[in-house]
């Protein structure tokens, strides 16, 4: 298999086309490398130096991100751009990246593990931007406390960035946005539910969340979005028979 023939699986996978009018990373294959056999594939959350060097120490042809380094605009290759790609094409490690296709996707997204991880049922489209859904919404059964909600989203127990304990005791319904999507949350309001799950907080959104009595726990942005970066790679392993390795490098937000 090599790098194009990767980038067609990614996608009849993926699904990029879907989000073309909604989505401004450029998903699909962002740097190409020479033409020979893809063996290896790096994944991670973002595309930055570290992940690059960390992907081509492993010995590495290809280096899968959620967030890659082109969004919506020509970008100069010049300063930090220069050297990412430059170490990309020294390395010669293509760079394939996916974002919003990531998130919404109905069993690898960032957004269904999520739900599962939560142990939401009878699942719904949720978060609405520009005519598609990017999260999911769902019963919890039975309730639980906002605590066991927190341990279920980090199960490692890390910290989340922020915590809003505004809705009931037991929390019955819940919706799930990965990374930076606090102002979803307006949408949890109006549809009545007890909890909301995110990545990054916001000071726009507290005031709402506590008068409408909606709890909110903003889980990390880089935290809510490992999870379909490591499923890719697992599906990856499984059909393609390919070797895959995940880079772990948080941000801590």
């Amino acid at each position: 298999m090599d790098i194009q023939e990767f980038g067609r699986w990614a996608g009849e996978l993926l699904h990029p086309e879907r989000f073309l009018a909604v989505d401004d990373s450029l998903n699909g294959i962002q740097v190409g490398r020479s033409p020979g056999r893809v063996r290896k594939v790096a994944f991670a959350v973002d595309a930055c130096l570290e992940t690059i060097r960390r992907a081509a120490e492993a010995g590495a042809q290809a280096l899968f991100v959620h967030h890659g380094l082109f969004w919506g605009k020509p970008a100069a290759l010049t300063g930090l751009m220069r050297e990412r790609v430059a170490a990309l094409v020294s390395s010669d490690l293509a760079l394939y990246a996916c974002h919003l296709p990531l998130d919404a996707h109905p069993e690898l997204g960032n957004n269904a593990v999520l739900a599962r991880m939560l142990g939401l049922g009878d699942l719904e489209p949720f978060g609405l931007s520009h005519g598609q859904y990017i999260g999911f919404k769902g019963r919890l059964e039975p309730a639980i406390s906002m605590e066991e909600a927190v341990l279920r989203i980090l199960p490692e127990g890390d910290e989340p960035r922020a915590l809003y304990p505004f809705g009931p005791a037991l929390l019955k319904t819940a919706a799930v946005i990965s990374g930076g999507a606090p102002f979803e949350a307006f949408q949890a309001i109006e549809q009545g539910l007890d909890l909301y799950v995110t990545g990054e907080p916001s000071h726009s959104i507290y005031h709402h969340a506590m008068e409408a009595g909606l709890g909110v726990i903003a889980a990390g942005h880089y935290a809510t979005e490992i999870h379909g970066v490591r499923a890719v790679a697992e599906r990856a392993a499984r059909e393609l028979g390919l070797e895959t390795v995940f880079l772990d490098y948080p941000t801590g937000l």
